[in-house]
């Protein structure tokens, strides 16, 4: 029902001449008709946290995971890095200048994985009650989990590779509205400036996405690190100082990165992208988006053989998950 509420109003602006869409927000007002720009009206958030949320495009929650599920987490975690887990379609990542050391291996030599949704345990924490509620005052009910990630920021070799550059998640994503996609992330335990927390531009959800590109940096960036090209570089910024178990929801449009990991320890946090699936796929070519799309076919074509006819869309569609309600439109 709502995917036809969304088409009504966008026929609606067509015939009476208007030749602009609506907005994300205005599209999403009709689609529930109790929401504000940002947030549905649910019985969980305070109006204090729902009207935070509202204006700075985020909502940092204590203590919301147990520290048993985080252990388990981080030991499937470990075994997928010592290949004793076979993951269909995972993506394993690793830091540049690390990646070039010699006598590193298991964990030390993997930044990140992306796209365990094939993976039974580790996609237990895109299915955690605890967290879904606070994602169904985001998205409504029928909720897809599009995009996860476990994050192992490796000690900062000097090189500072370990860095993320400022940009906005729905770059990746070839999924509208925006509005109804929110992160969930997760400390696996402490985070601070020390070891590379979050820093977040408070506000800048309300804006559109920006230009993306790898970052200029001297000593190289790594695969798919896009940075914002244009942005205000005395925006005010928040850093995420976080326990463990802490958890972290953000809009897709928030600019957020992170800072090199001056520690010797590696600091782990792990994330799902969740969407309505009542959100409906777009065609990225000839948009800000078209480059993006290049490069995951073109790492698609060669990690995996996919078919080079397919696109972004197809791909998104294909690994996204339900986790409540009925699956839609995504």
């Amino acid at each position: 029902m709502a995917a036809l509420t969304r088409l009504k109003v966008v026929l609606q602006h067509l015939s009476s001449g208007v030749t602009s869409f609506p907005t994300s927000g205005e599209v999403a007002a009709h689609a529930y008709p109790g929401r504000l720009r940002y947030t549905l009206e649910n019985q969980l958030l305070t109006p204090e946290q729902r009207q935070f949320y509202e204006e700075n495009g985020f909502l940092l929650i204590k203590k919301l995971v147990s520290d048993e599920n985080i252990k388990l987490f981080k030991d499937e975690f470990e075994r997928i890095c010592r290949r004793e887990v076979d993951v269909p379609m995972l993506m394993i990542m690793k830091d540049i200048a690390i990646n070039k050391s010699k006598n590193v291996d298991d964990q030390q030599a993997v930044s990140k994985i992306q796209n365990f949704e094939k993976n039974e345990v580790l996609f237990k924490y895109c299915c955690l009650p605890e967290i879904l509620k606070y994602v169904e005052c985001f998205t409504g009910p029928n909720i897809m989990a599009m995009h996860s990630m476990l994050i192992n920021k490796p000690p900062d070799a000097g090189k500072k590779t370990s860095r993320h550059p400022l940009h906005q998640d729905l770059h990746y994503f070839p999924f509208r509205p925006a509005d109804q996609i929110v992160c969930a992330w997760t400390a696996m335990e402490r985070v601070d400036r020390n070891n590379g927390c979050l820093v977040v531009l408070p506000g800048t959800h309300k804006g559109r996405m920006k230009q993306h590109d790898y970052p200029e940096w001297k000593d190289g960036v790594n695969k798919m690190y896009h940075g914002v090209r244009d942005y205000d570089p005395d925006h005010p910024r928040v850093y995420l100082v976080m326990e463990k178990g802490d958890t972290v929801f953000f809009h897709p449009l928030l600019i957020h990165g992170s800072g090199r990991n001056r520690t010797q320890g590696f600091r782990k946090a792990i994330s799902c992208h969740y969407a309505s699936s009542d959100c409906y796929y777009i065609d990225v070519k000839g948009t800000l988006q078209e480059n993006i799309e290049q490069e995951l076919l073109e790492i698609g074509r060669a990690k995996y053989g996919i078919d080079s006819n397919l696109t972004m869309a197809d791909v998104w569609c294909v690994k996204g998950r339900l986790v409540q309600g009925e699956r839609t439109n995504l």
